[in-house]
């Protein structure tokens, strides 16, 4: 007997620090990353099919402005999470209908579809009352994509191997982030394919080691300080614009500001308050200010202070 509905949250990541320490024999390149869930998420809502197979639907509740190109077919991963669950029921007539409200960017280095499939394995196993554990779901996870296992656990952590092998890290002090998503995309492949062309003395390594011990410290300056994405360089020679924003983003007060990812979503972290409710005003303002320098600069984007 499966539960009627249930509802899962997939919350999206940055990466406070991105660095790459080698290449693995088949072609994946070996990260040192720390992770950082922030207050973003999708909102996904599981519910009994009356027919086999697997039904996703978009939310009408949906914010980002691309909407329209999520694919609902077997290219998405929750479609693809929800398959390998319910091969695991043994009943052939089993269905899922799954409803996505979608709200953090596409293709902007913030693991939407990670988290997507990450909530997907956890709600189809609730709604089929299966009992996986995290070790299982993981194990599925990074088979479907390299961040899926950190998506599956959340909070902050150092990731190294392919993105699958995880150290819960202290949680990063109270603070908020300001985010800002261009309009136009950053191709992962090629981000990395120019990487891998790169001389070792054009590389600029972050200090992954220094961030981890602010963060044992408590120290919000202290990572921020740290803030460092290896791949930074690379897509900004692609896109030049990433640095207009992010001069844009120091403009508006946030001291640090990098890429998150591949790009091309920048961030800079913020005082906390910025998130009360009494200062709702000035994170409007601070949002609107900056969403029309970038119209000025010719630069489009979507800007969220979570």
């Amino acid at each position: 007997m499966t539960k009627k509905t249930v509802t899962k949250k997939a919350y999206a990541k940055v990466n406070l620090g991105l660095d790459i320490v080698g290449l693995r024999g088949d072609g994946y390149h070996l990260v040192k990353m720390i992770m950082q869930t922030i207050d973003l998420f999708d909102v996904l809502t599981f519910q009994p099919a009356e027919r086999p197979g697997i039904f996703l639907k978009i939310s009408e509740k949906s914010t980002i402005p691309d909407v329209a190109d999520v694919p609902t077919d077997g290219r998405n991963l929750i479609v693809k999470a929800a398959g390998r669950i319910l091969e695991k029921t043994g009943i052939p007539e089993a269905g899922v209908e799954i409803l996505l409200e979608k709200h953090i960017p596409m293709a902007a280095g913030m693991a939407g579809g990670s988290t997507d499939c990450a909530a997907a394995l956890r709600g189809v196993a609730e709604l089929m009352e299966l009992d996986l554990g995290e070790k299982e779901l993981a194990e599925i996870g990074v088979s479907l994509g390299a961040d899926v296992p950190y998506c599956l656990m959340g909070g902050t952590a150092l990731s190294e191997g392919i993105g699958e092998v995880l150290t819960p890290l202290p949680a990063l002090p109270p603070c908020g982030f300001l985010i800002v998503k261009p309009e136009f995309g950053a191709s992962t492949k090629e981000v990395y394919g120019a990487y891998d062309r790169l001389m070792p003395e054009e590389i600029r390594h972050p200090d992954i080691d220094g961030m981890t011990e602010a963060l044992k410290q408590g120290d919000l300056s202290g990572v921020a300080a740290r803030l460092g994405n290896v791949l930074e360089p690379v897509t900004v020679a692609m896109h030049p614009q990433i640095r207009t924003i992010e001069d844009l983003i120091r403009r508006s007060g946030v001291k640090d500001t990098i890429m998150t990812g591949s790009g091309p979503t920048v961030f800079g972290i913020l005082p906390e308050t910025i998130k009360d409710a009494e200062h709702a005003a000035e994170k409007s303002r601070c949002i609107s200010e900056i969403k029309e320098q970038l119209k000025d600069a010719g630069i489009p984007a979507q800007v969220l202070i979570v």
